[in-house]
């Protein structure tokens, strides 16, 4: 089946739960004679590129359709000491099959215990506090062809304990298998100047995916202050690229590494303090990265309900290019509005961008998300650059702004 008639096929399908009430989506799963709490979204996307690809060989798409569906359906048993966890996630793009992909987010039984609970199975874990860039968050792999913030997250396979004593709480983990970093092919849009043959990977170990990786966290509020300190050792979440000259193509390496992380918020009347910094060894000699600063809130500005948050952060980066992966924050600032309406649909919008001191290339940023009633939401999201160089890593993706628009759905 074609690209574009199996999105069509999705289009049809979704178009099916969207006329269907929650009620009846809610009545299929207790069919199976347990009580299910099942949240379910479906939204259809537009993706609107205004500038010609930078590429020959991308194709010219300037509208990218789309059309995706995620659901989190929970259950309990044993006495509501066990939860059972699914999450699935589907996109279908009409034009571009790369990004066409599946995923489970979650497919996990979490035990509660006394002073202590656990995870088995696949999961998503989030580490880190600042707005602009989450050095810490090491658990999950990015989802690179859902989009290249890396925002979006596959689900890990893991074991997980947690333990809350007084003093503190700790997360141990158990990474059994890893997951390659999903790339766009050499047609799509937002795919850097070479593509990537991620189906040609190597890895510092021999037992390739099969390396077992395992993390730690320990955090604590301290008064007006949240720590959290972690460490992994196992397979980077980032490949290092290796040119083939012979076919023009990026192959990825993923290294072995060791990365231990600190997160620090704290909280002060309108402002809020972020920081977090990493050491890693395992990509060249043993470097530090560290972004921090600070969210100031305007309360009820223009006498109205609305809320300002100012967000203010500094990027800094020691990697040697030369054996780790490349990293487009090693030297920026990053500044944002962040506008809450506090109206009953939830209207809110931020605008942001990072100025690089060494290149003097620029990044912008805009989303915008409002709540239509109780069962439908629109959200806006661009992304633009201006003066990028040659030399600047994100100078690949020069010709690839965007605007995206989207519809969804929640039964």
């Amino acid at each position: 089946m074609s690209n574009r008639r199996l999105f069509v096929s999705g289009v049809a399908v979704a178009a099916t739960l969207i006329a269907a009430p929650a009620s009846r989506a809610q009545g299929f799963v207790e069919a199976f004679g347990r009580e299910w709490d099942v949240n379910s979204s479906i939204g259809t996307e537009l993706r609107a590129f205004p500038f010609a690809p930078q590429y020959a060989d991308q194709a010219d798409r300037y509208w990218q359709p789309s059309t995706q569906f995620e659901s989190e359906i929970v259950t309990e048993f044993g006495d509501g000491d066990y939860r059972l966890t699914i999450t699935p996630y589907v996109r279908l793009d009409a034009v571009d099959s790369a990004r066409s992909h599946a995923d489970l987010r979650a497919l996990n039984v979490l035990r509660f215990g006394d002073g202590w609970d656990a995870v088995a199975g696949i999961d998503k874990v989030f580490w880190g506090v600042t707005e602009s860039v989450h050095l810490v968050d090491i658990i999950n792999q990015t989802d690179n062809v859902e989009d290249i913030d890396g925002e979006d997250k596959l689900g890990q396979p893991m074991l997980n304990l947690n333990f809350y004593p007084e003093w503190g709480t700790v997360n141990l983990f158990a990474l059994p298998y890893f997951r390659e970093r999903p790339f766009t092919d050499a047609e799509s849009r937002l795919r850097g100047p070479v593509a990537v043959d991620r189906h040609k990977a190597s890895y510092d170990s021999p037992m390739n995916e099969g390396h077992p990786d395992f993390a730690a966290r320990f955090s604590r509020v301290f008064g007006d202050v949240d720590v959290g300190i972690s460490h992994f050792h196992g397979t980077s979440r980032e490949p290092r690229f290796q040119y083939d000259f012979a076919r023009n193509v990026l192959v990825p390496h993923y290294d072995i590494i060791d990365q231990t992380g600190l997160d620090l918020q704290y909280t002060t009347d309108a402002w809020l303090w972020k920081f977090e910094g990493i050491g890693r060894g395992g990509h060249g000699d043993y470097f530090f990265a560290g972004v921090g600063g600070f969210e100031y809130t305007l309360y009820q500005i223009l006498e109205r309900d609305w809320d300002l948050g100012l967000l203010t952060e500094l990027q800094w980066d020691g990697r040697d290019l030369d054996d780790a992966p490349g990293v487009v924050s090693d030297n920026d600032i990053f500044l944002a509005g962040r506008l809450a309406l506090n109206d009953t649909q939830d209207t809110e919008f931020l605008a942001g961008g990072s100025l690089d001191w060494d290149t003097g290339a620029i990044s912008f940023g805009l989303e915008a998300a409002r709540r239509l009633n109780d069962d439908w939401s629109v959200e806006v999201e661009s992304r633009w650059s201006f003066d990028v160089p040659s030399d600047d890593l994100a100078s690949g993706f020069r010709s690839d702004d965007f605007i995206t628009l989207r519809l969804t759905r929640y039964f």
